[in-house]
């Protein structure tokens, strides 16, 4: 079965959960890298997010690996370790990508600077000093074009694009909650 883009994450947001409805560490981190390949359908234009996310979900995956038993839920490893600060900003991107998914589907007639634009906005701005702003304006002024972006990434994603933002979002937003009750959820960065 080929699928789209959507489709591994999709499979993946089914194994997501233990059966107590726990968040289970190796699966949430196998989800962002299901994704991951999307960016680079942006012809290099997000080439440097994409490292900044890969990042993040490397240093969770140290973590993980270092003790998986110990590590198998989320946010247990979250609470026992350093690396709150790389879920706060893998939260984050993920959260960007879900908006973007979602206003290239609400809003057909927008280019891609716009949704990203729009995403940007409603999502990392403000969480970024004039530096990363900087940065990602630079990015959006390359982003491909919307029809040839839409056609790399593969024939009618609608239903699997609609399909994991709805699904995706609720587990962000868990995510957030989870980093509030910590007191992590309010870094900036510089």
């Amino acid at each position: 079965m080929p699928g789209t883009v959507f489709t591994p994450a999709l499979e993946g947001l089914k194994l997501v959960r233990d059966k107590n409805g726990k968040i289970l560490t190796k699966r949430f981190l196998e989800i962002c890298k299901d994704i991951l390949p999307v960016l680079d359908k942006f012809e290099g234009a997000m080439a440097l997010a994409k490292e900044d996310i890969d990042g993040n979900i490397s240093r969770l995956e140290s973590t993980y690996k270092s003790n998986p038993t110990e590590f198998n839920y989320l946010y247990k490893m979250v609470k026992s370790s350093s690396c709150a600060d790389s879920l706060l900003w893998l939260t984050r991107a993920m959260d960007f990508l879900v908006e973007l998914f979602r206003n290239l589907l609400q809003h057909p007639n927008w280019s891609m600077a716009q949704a990203c634009s729009d995403s940007y906005g409603k999502t990392l701005k403000k969480w970024h000093g004039p530096g990363a702003r900087s940065v990602f304006t630079e990015v959006m002024n390359h982003a491909p074009d919307r029809k040839k972006f839409m056609d790399i990434i593969g024939g009618d994603v609608k239903g699997d694009a609609e399909k994991f933002c709805n699904t995706f979002t609720a587990i962000l937003k868990e995510n957030h909650n989870f980093l509030a009750s910590i007191g992590k959820d309010n870094l900036k960065a510089q």
